[in-house]
């Protein structure tokens, strides 16, 4: 999905609220997207403050055989509309009022009240040894404003898709860099002095300290405006003190609930009906395992976004929480202050919850706490670190020994990973013999794969573009999913001797799982990415 489509999204999205909650306010909805860009403004009517500050704007000017319309957002005065009403109807005039949405009254109000600014270059992201790319873009971060220099440089990662800006203290200069597409992109150096007015608006924004010298974590959030829509950008700020001063990193999570969605994660039929096979369920554990940055938390969520029905009373436990979700009761669990998940786990489990989804299971507490949930009706889902499924029932078994509770309740291991997406200027070329008979030793007997001619591979190499400046254009999920079968059940209950890793994994594997690294594998074989990329990540 290209950014246009997302736009657009978010948009239709925004109106279908809007038409909502229109039909509780008990106003007439109106969908300005055909006119609003070309729809004569009505001067003179209401003061460009006025409409600033109610969030109203007119549609209309009356006229003896025309009423007054305006347009009205679910941000304007409850008093407003009334007062406006009596007004015009005590001049003996009639007068008329919509619901917009809010992209929609910011479109508008463009056009009211253009923004006096100036324009900068957009940032561009430099390849290896580009030193005047860099350069560029130093300058260009050097003009901004002060007091706009923040809001440029949030806007331009969003622009670009990036998942964090790393902010680095080197010995003469600060090194900015930002993650695009799991990558650590060079941006740009800029000088000390410039630092400090980083520094200076990231303390006031997420409410840390420049001066600690202890790490910290803050949080803050960017309105994004863009292409006649808008979002939210909810940013995780960990800042770290260094031997030059304060290195800061900025999570970016990109708010828009309609992207939380299971048929947007690129899964085969297979995965997918995997998935909701086993959520279908009213209880048992779902684990996701994987590093940091794998997309854990979005899968997660969008599985929850899967299940959230008006039936349904779904509970989460976060540390912290990523992304809002309407209709989800989400709960901040302040680790760093002594807060714990299975003390806040046994809490909400009095609330009688059908869905608890815990942000980490991270001590055997937690573990025993969320099995226990599991087995007495409620579905609970977690994220667990280990690099591969089989590795997660080794180290859980570690953690809490081998346990019966845990092999009835447990019922699907998600373990996943996010490669570069290969752009459409792909280039095919045969690989080498030692590489195609890597390929065979590795897929040969999964299932899936009896029609492949492995004396006959095609693999790609990426080719830049103009659209895709390094070959590759987004991410897309490889996941391993280890559905809990008899056997597995019996290595957990300590039925069999060999409970390590690999045992676990050869066992899966013979009940028809593919691995991380045969699910990567297959991938490139279709194109979808590099084998270099798989290498890389899995």
């Amino acid at each position: 999905m290209n950014e246009q489509e997302i736009q657009r999204k978010r948009r239709e999205n925004e109106e279908q609220a809007t038409r909502n909650r229109a039909r509780i306010l008990g106003l007439p909805y109106l969908d300005t997207r055909d006119f609003e860009n070309t729809i004569p403004l009505v001067p003179d009517v209401l003061s460009v403050d006025q409409m600033h500050k109610d969030f109203i704007i007119p549609l209309q000017a009356g006229t003896e055989e025309l009423p007054f319309r305006f347009m009205v957002t679910s941000q304007t005065p409850n008093s407003l509309i009334p007062e406006l009403r009596k007004k015009y109807i005590d001049q003996g005039q009639h007068v008329g009022f919509f619901l917009i949405s809010k992209a929609a009254y910011q479109v508008f109000m463009l056009r009211y009240d253009p923004p006096k600014e100036v324009h900068y270059d957009d940032i561009k992201i430099a390849k290896e040894g580009d030193s005047e790319t860099i350069a560029e873009v130093s300058q260009t971060l050097s003009t901004v404003s002060t007091e706009k220099v923040f809001d440029f440089l949030l806007d331009q990662a969003d622009k670009l898709g990036a998942s964090d800006i790393h902010i680095e203290n080197m010995r003469t200069e600060i090194r900015i860099r930002m993650r695009v597409d799991g990558i650590l992109h060079p941006v740009a150096n800029i000088d000390k002095d410039r630092y400090r007015i980083f520094m200076g608006e990231l303390s006031a924004r997420a409410n840390i300290s420049t001066a600690s010298t202890k790490p910290q974590s803050g949080h803050m959030q960017q309105e994004i405006h863009r292409g006649g829509a808008s979002h939210l950008l909810n940013i995780r700020v960990e800042m770290v003190p260094t031997m030059y001063g304060q290195d800061a990193v900025l999570r970016l999570f990109n708010f828009d609930e309609s992207l939380l969605n299971l048929d947007l994660l690129g899964l085969s039929d297979t995965e997918m009906s995997t998935i909701r096979e086993i959520i279908s369920h009213p209880r048992g554990l779902v684990l996701m395992v994987g590093p940091t940055g794998s997309g854990k938390s979005t899968t997660l969520y969008s599985i929850l976004n899967a299940l959230n029905t008006t039936d349904r009373k779904i509970i989460t436990l976060e540390d912290p929480i990523e992304y809002g979700i309407t209709g989800i009761s989400q709960i901040p669990i302040y680790t760093n202050d002594g807060g714990s998940f299975a003390d806040g786990l046994r809490s909400v489990l009095r609330l009688d919850p059908d869905v608890v989804m815990v942000g980490e299971i991270r001590d055997a507490d937690t573990a025993r706490t969320a099995i226990q949930a599991s087995i007495t009706g409620h579905l609970v889902l977690s994220s667990f670190h280990a690099n591969s499924t089989a590795a997660a029932f080794s180290r859980m078994i570690d953690l809490i020994g081998t346990n019966p509770i845990f092999a009835s309740s447990i019922r699907l291991l998600i373990a996943q990973r996010l490669v570069r997406k290969l752009a459409d200027s792909k280039e095919a070329y045969k690989p080498d013999d030692a590489t195609a008979d890597y390929f065979r030793r590795t897929l040969e007997g999964a299932p899936g794969t009896e029609n492949i001619d492995f004396n006959n591979l095609t693999l790609y190499h990426p080719v830049a573009s103009e659209a895709a400046p390094f070959g590759y254009l987004g991410r897309t999920v490889i996941m391993e999913q280890l559905v809990v079968s008899d056997e597995i059940q019996g290595f957990l209950r300590g039925d069999i001797a060999d409970i390590s890793t690999k045992a676990i994994e050869t066992s899966a594997k013979q009940h028809g799982m593919l691995t991380l690294e045969q699910k990567g594998l297959l991938a490139a074989l279709r194109g979808e990415t590099t084998l270099e990329e798989v290498s890389r990540v899995i």
